[in-house]
């Protein structure tokens, strides 16, 4: 599949006219903020359209968003109150489904003299096929505290909190307390002209984090999304951000110019701006003044607190009962490596009648552990050779990255829900099949382990943050038999943009393996630069072009920190 706009860029045009040059069936989500037709002052586009017109051209380009995603594409549309209602029924009539028809509540909104100050955005959430979408609803970024956590202290309470779903709410300030964000209505402040991340060029500036929520649950790392309505780029930052592959449209050159200098800030694995917990914008009640008539209303929480410390002391009781019964002599992070193992762990814990699940107990076997709680056993550390690891490893890291970036985790998060794990599972096996689970996750810890060894080896090697590079050969041309030596290698995809940096104890033989995988072909790989070298500097040289290039698949532990500075 080639697409005929460049990947990963911003192009500068006529939406209409540019969507028609992407192949039908190529973009896996799509979001879009286009002009109200509220008369906003534009640099070259003209917001005060007749009705007919206006409506008119939405059709057309939604249309075209239509045709090229891909039949398990979606959609996502931002509108104000004007056409909301006329642009829900174009995209149906173009034959998409609405799933969802959320709304955005901002804070800092358009004050009106003689009616209700506007403070919200329609979200639409349409699909191709109703039957079959994708709908990460297990991703614990996009999830939000439940009840349980955050009115009970339930120890009981599911980690991973809940999904959104369909309730009106007041605004924060007005009914405190009173306002989750685990409704269709979503809270999340406007980027008002004062914060931090507002980019200053653009009066229209979408939050990362609610763009965040939308690209998480609708999109997988490394796949397409678009914005034919870039203006200030948000869209695209966090597409980078997470993982994907982007492409932009914007009428406006000038503001392209704009959008090309922020992403050129944004790197894969970088931190979303603006708080995850959009309340915190909001002034804090217990600041002000109580009136007296709602003291008393105030439920006690020194009940809830002690049966909570209660029931997490019991759950501690048993989690190390059940290690104690299944351990067999091994670490906690063999037994959370271990699926088998593991699974007797979680089974033990449901004979014993422990409050929680199996995210909890591994949770809190971790946690004991660290407190120095657990049982001595008998040493019986498993060792795997780095050169064993050689030809699954890099599954693993990719599978890492694209977990820790998209879900928000760590990887003790990661292994300690099965969920979570058994996603890491088919995304290593993807990238590096052919290997047992236990390894993918042992190669995991490993790579944990090495981080910190790669970060003060690349000292040494810093020079190569300035170095010219060796040049790009044809993936088709490398010879296994004359590159079967140690190095470090720099995968490229399309456009040459750097995928992947791996090191390797056989460079030419490794290529081989990648380019024979079908989920490193999907990602259309042109070319590689091989640098062989000793294999003791490798770690630290690959730690080094991590920081330089940004590739999208490297995991972000190993990259320097703080950041190396080019040698003088």
């Amino acid at each position: 599949m080639t697409v005929a706009l460049a990947v990963d860029a911003v192009h500068a045009g006529d939406c209409i006219e540019l969507l028609q040059r992407i192949p039908a069936g190529s973009i896996h989500l799509a979001f879009a903020d286009p002009p109200f037709n509220i008369g906003y002052e534009y640099d070259v586009y003209d917001d005060r359209r007749e009705d007919d017109e206006y409506l008119t051209w939405s059709r057309r380009w939604i249309g075209q968003v239509f045709r090229v995603l891909k039949p398990t594409g979606t959609f996502w549309l931002a509108i104000g109150d004007e056409y909301a209602a006329e642009l829900k029924l174009a995209a149906q009539e173009a034959g998409f489904t609405c799933r969802s028809w959320v709304i955005w509540y901002y804070t800092f909104g358009v004050h009106c003299r003689y009616g209700f100050a506007r403070s919200h955005t329609h979200l639409f959430h349409f699909v191709k096929d109703p039957g079959q979408f994708t709908f990460n609803h297990q991703n614990p970024a996009v999830r939000v505290p439940s009840a349980r956590q955050l009115v009970y202290a339930d120890a009981r309470a599911n980690p991973k909190g809940r999904l959104p779903d369909n309730t009106w709410i007041l605004r924060p300030q007005d009914v405190p307390g009173g306002f989750p964000a685990n409704h269709d209505t979503w809270y999340f402040p406007r980027v008002a002209g004062t914060f931090k991340e507002r980019e200053g060029f653009h009066g229209c500036q979408m939050p990362e984090q609610l763009l965040g929520r939308i690209i998480r649950i609708s999109s997988n790392p490394g796949e397409l999304v678009l914005d034919p309505f870039a203006g200030s780029g948000t869209t695209l930052a966090v597409a980078k951000k997470l993982g994907r592959q982007w492409i932009g449209i914007e009428l406006s050159k000038d503001y392209v110019g704009r959008i090309n200098k922020r992403l050129a800030q944004a790197r894969p694995g970088d931190p979303l701006d603006g708080a995850e917990d959009p309340l915190r914008s909001a002034p804090p009640t217990q600041k002000g003044k109580a009136r007296p008539d709602l003291r008393r209303s105030v439920p006690r929480r020194g009940r809830r607190t002690e049966r909570a410390a209660r029931m997490r002391q019991e759950i501690q009781r048993g989690v190390v009962a059940a290690y104690r019964a299944t351990c067999q002599g091994l670490s906690t992070d063999h037994m959370l490596a271990d699926p088998e193992r593991n699974a007797e762990f979680i089974d033990h814990c449901k004979w014993l009648n422990i409050p929680g699940d199996a995210a909890v107990w591994n949770q809190t076997l971790l946690r004991v552990r660290k407190q120095g709680r657990l049982p001595k056993m008998p040493n019986t550390r498993h060792r795997m050779p780095l050169e064993q690891m050689d030809e699954f490893l890099f599954g693993s890291e990719v599978a890492l990255q694209q977990l820790s970036t998209d879900f928000g985790v760590t990887l003790d998060g990661i292994l300690c829900d099965p969920e979570l794990a058994a996603q890491f599972d088919q995304l290593a096996e993807q990238f590096a099949p052919g290997h047992p689970v236990f390894k993918y996750r042992w190669g995991a810890l490993a790579l944990r382990k090495r981080a910190k060894t790669a970060r003060r080896r690349a000292a040494d090697c810093r020079q190569w943050l300035t170095a010219a590079l060796p040049r790009a050969r044809s993936i088709d041309r490398v010879d296994p038999a004359q590159w079967d030596t140690p190095g470090v290698f720099v995968l490229l995809g399309r456009g040459r943009v750097p995928l992947y940096v791996g090191e390797t104890f056989h460079l030419g033989p490794r290529i081989q393996q990648i380019m024979g995988i079908p989920a490193w072909e999907a990602l259309e790989p042109e070319a590689v630069r091989l640098l062989p070298d000793d294999r003791r500097v490798c770690l630290g040289l690959k730690s080094v072009l991590i920081q330089r290039l940004n590739p999208a698949l490297n995991w972000r532990l190993l990259v320097p920190e703080p950041e190396l500075e080019p040698v003088a």
